[in-house]
């Protein structure tokens, strides 16, 4: 494996100034969420050139390659499946640089442009090597991870990868606060579900000189807040993780006018199923309770997001042996529990699955942005291990 190994970092040096211009090109022609038309078209290209074969307009624009090992030597042939997420956010990008975003209000701030460019780079270095290793690799480029339903439940919905069946489906993430040259894992609950809160305060609005003449739906969505904190500090297992955060009010009042409507909208996230209904039913009855005996009323939305993402302990502990052999092991880090939220958790319901980090800040360059920021941009020599890694893991599992 030593000489795989060495050749497969090789390839992945000789295909930098590729992959670069991969990840460039996708960083300037961002697409939403489920609109990634374009993406689609350029990765189809991409496959083409290399000769892999590949089902597209799966769940509206995805699509699945299929890398088949030569090799004949292996008793039992794995499937091995390696996921990348293509969409972007409707963020408006800052950065003065060559490769700024086209697309007006449209931005890879979440690095998708560097797993979509990472994923054809291992792509390139598993065809290059396929009489080496027996088995498949499945590459799911995926659409629609930053929108509900998001776009792995619709692949999984639609019998994507029913047949073939993966025996494992391994999937990586930039991470910013991360030094390049660095990746992290973590096995077990890595991070949180994610349901989407929408309240709708209702009342009697009027002036706000006669609060006695209205209903003050602004105060009433203020104790609103207030009081479904409890549902974190008084309601959830204090071993639970749970996170309850409202980070919109529309109030459209004036200095002296009490609107009839006040909408809140905001984010549930916790780790554990049995809890997170319960905590739903809770949100609802203590909004409208309240709501209730202050006069108004409270419509409640609670949209069912991402489940929980659950990292198979077995495959993420030999995801990081084999990774510490393609890195000096002090730069294989161990990761924290995240309330984040990532639709591979619907990957991880279903399959044994590893979901690990790839740095790619730089303090020296000043690339230190966080994910979801307009001045989000990522050190390049990353995509040198996105590529390698993806393809060493991907031959790693296949022979073992």
């Amino acid at each position: 494996m030593d000489d795989i190994l060495a050749l497969i970092k090789g390839k992945s040096i000789e295909i930098f100034n590729e992959l670069k211009f991969i990840r460039q090109h996708l960083h300037k022609h961002p697409e939403l969420s489920f609109e990634e038309h374009e993406t689609a078209a350029f990765v189809a290209q991409r496959l083409d050139a290399m000769g892999i074969s590949y089902k597209s307009g799966l769940a509206g624009t995805g699509i699945i390659g299929s890398i088949i090992g030569t090799k004949e030597n292996c008793e039992k042939k794995r499937i091995v499946a390696l996921r990348a997420d293509m969409d972007a956010l409707p963020i408006v990008e800052e950065n003065q640089i060559d490769y700024k975003s086209l697309n007006a209000g449209k931005m890879h701030a979440c690095g998708h442009d560097v797993h979509t460019a990472s994923l054809l780079g291992a792509a390139k270095i598993l065809a290059s090597i396929k009489d080496q290793f027996s088995g498949t690799v499945l590459l799911v480029f995926q659409p629609g991870e930053e929108r509900i339903p998001g776009g792995a439940k619709l692949l999984l919905e639609a019998g994507a990868l029913d047949n073939p069946k993966p025996d494992l489906v391994i999937g990586q993430h930039v991470m910013p606060s991360m030094e390049v040259g660095t990746i992290g894992f973590r096995e077990g609950l890595y991070m949180a579900s994610s349901d989407e809160v929408f309240l709708t305060i209702r009342g009697k609005g009027g002036h706000a000189a006669m609060p006695h003449d209205i209903t003050d739906t602004v105060l009433i969505a203020s104790h609103i807040i207030v009081a479904l904190q409890q549902i974190v500090s008084r309601n959830a297992n204090a071993s639970t993780p749970t996170v309850l955060s409202f980070g919109k009010i529309i109030s459209n009042g004036a200095v002296n006018v009490i609107p009839s409507e006040v909408r809140i909208e905001g984010t549930f996230r916790t780790m554990d199923e049995e809890w997170r209904a319960k905590a739903k039913l809770k949100i609802a009855n203590i909004a409208q309770s309240i709501a209730h005996g202050m006069g108004a009323e409270c419509e409640v939305e609670i949209r069912h997001g991402y489940p929980f993402l659950v990292n198979n302990e077995t495959i993420t502990q030999q995801a990081k042996d084999f990774a510490k052999t393609y890195l000096p092991p002090e730069n294989v880090e161990d990761m924290s529990i995240r309330m984040t939220a990532e639709d591979f958790a619907y990957y991880s319901q279903k399959f044994p699955a590893c979901f690990f980090r790839l740095g790619t800040g730089n303090k020296s360059k000043g690339i230190t942005s966080q994910l979801h920021t307009s001045t989000f941009d990522i050190d390049e020599e990353a995509l040198k291990i996105g590529a390698g890694m993806m393809a060493w893991l991907a031959y790693s599992f296949l022979n073992d």
